[in-house]
């Protein structure tokens, strides 16, 4: 039988990924801080996402989650944030113009500071360090000082998260995202590429019909001139996480007012532990990474265990199988979630599954092997009688050489010429784009 749940009933359970700090007492003052602080998104929002995931849930919507593999604090700037923003929004557009659904954006960012690691420490020659974990914990650098687990950390990172967030809802609201003026969206590096001019003969269709339901409507329409953006994170800083765990002054629960969508991780998704027991007390929509190690037993003791109401909103699946396992290791999983009836969105991560490492020690990841688990996934889905209802990727505005492969036919070689991620490859704007036009066609298909 589960615990009673409080914020930190997780202390009583094994604890994955968690950083060792040099001085307990210097970390217990910093969160003693961050606990005081005021919380970054509302209960209110919070909700509203919980809905809009119930509606794709239905069929109704379909979710776009996108962003960095993990964020930099030197990247909390105007223009890194702006670039984010602008490639997702235009995603967005291809794939409601194209499934003819609302799409529901939510982004890798304010806060996925914190990353797993397989080893926990890295050597280089000589040296032993801790492993990078991430800008909340250390710093990339490999020295002493930047590796040092560092409390103080997290409250920059909840700083930089309060920055972005606050930059993100002017942008919303101020007429950034306003359907009228997509140009506002352009990235100027991408003028030349085949999905630029594919996404402008789309962008000059949409501006036909909003002249016509202009003229036609008796005032202006202003779900036309926002949008919602949502913010998301892994979960995996226990302690930082349970500081940003407030209850409503509603009165309707707890609920973690860092992001508006956390999620469990591949690696730390054991049932009986740490992290399953902080989020199963939490009313935000919550989502879990899904292998292809995953049974379906352990699928379903996961459901129950996070959502024992069975209540719509509540749970998204997000498979990261790899295109070579998709095939056999999806389908029991969502027969045994079909013949359950228990309410989940299924999303799919075509980008975990399909690391590589190249001669030279670069992580990539070929785009051929991405689009194939995305065409897979849909097939699955439907020969299963199921409904995949999103994509979680990690991808930059910037003009970045991580990936290989896409409408430019970038190679290994490539990879030195903007080469930025500390840690994961990202698709890059022209990747994102190409990968946004093949959704849309596969949904519209549905």
């Amino acid at each position: 039988m589960p615990i009673p749940w409080t914020p930190d009933s997780w202390k009583q359970r094994p604890a994955a990924q968690q950083p060792v700090y040099e001085d307990p007492r210097e970390l217990a003052e910093t969160l003693a801080v961050l606990r005081r602080l005021p919380p970054l998104v509302t209960s209110w929002e919070v909700d509203r996402l919980r809905s809009q995931i119930a509606a794709a849930q239905r069929g109704d919507a379909w979710v776009l989650q996108g962003g960095d593999c993990a964020e930099s604090f030197a990247d909390c700037n105007a223009d890194s944030i702006a670039s984010k923003i602008k490639v997702l929004l235009q995603m967005s557009l291809v794939l409601i113009f194209r499934s003819k659904r609302p799409i529901v954006r939510i982004g890798r960012i304010a806060g996925q500071y914190a990353k797993p690691r397989s080893q926990d420490r890295e050597v280089r020659g000589d040296v032993e360090l801790p492993s990078y974990r991430g800008d909340l914990i250390n710093r990339a650098a490999f020295t002493v000082d930047h590796r040092r687990h560092d409390p103080q950390l997290l409250l920059r990172g909840y700083e930089r998260a309060a920055l972005t967030l606050n930059f993100i809802r002017a942008l919303s609201e101020g007429g950034f995202a306003d359907l009228h003026h997509p140009e506002n969206w352009d990235l100027d590096f991408v003028s030349s590429s085949p999905e630029y001019d594919q996404y402008r003969r789309l962008v000059d269709s949409l501006r036909d019909a909003l002249t016509f339901i202009d003229v036609i409507s008796e005032r202006p329409l202003r779900e036309l001139g926002r949008v919602d953006f949502y913010t998301s994170h892994e979960a995996l800083h226990l302690h930082f996480e349970q500081a940003l765990t407030r209850k409503s002054i509603r009165g309707t629960g707890w609920y973690n007012l860092g992001t508006h969508f956390p999620w469990i991780g591949e690696r730390t998704r054991a049932v009986g532990g740490a992290h399953v027991e902080l989020m199963r007390g939490i009313k935000n929509p919550i989502g879990v990474k899904i292998g292809p190690q995953a049974t379906p037993d352990e699928l379903l003791d996961l459901l129950r265990r996070l959502n024992p109401d069975d209540e719509p909103g509540r749970m998204t699946l997000i498979h990261r199988m790899g295109s070579q396992q998709i095939d056999s290791a999806l389908p029991p999983l969502l027969h045994a979630i079909r013949e359950s009836g228990r309410a989940v969105l299924w999303v799919c991560d075509p980008m975990h599954g399909n690391t590589v490492a190249t001669e030279t020690g670069h992580k990539t990841r070929r785009f051929d092997d991405i689009l194939e688990e995305l065409r897979q996934a849909f097939a699955i889905h439907r020969q299963c009688g199921s409904w995949l209802g999103g994509v979680h990727l990690e991808l930059t505005g910037e003009n970045v050489t991580e990936c290989v492969g896409g409408s430019r036919g970038l190679t290994e070689a490539d990879l030195e010429s903007a080469y930025n991620s500390f840690c994961d490859p990202r698709l890059n704007y022209e990747q994102s784009m190409e990968i946004a036009f093949a959704i849309a066609d596969r949904i519209s298909a549905k």
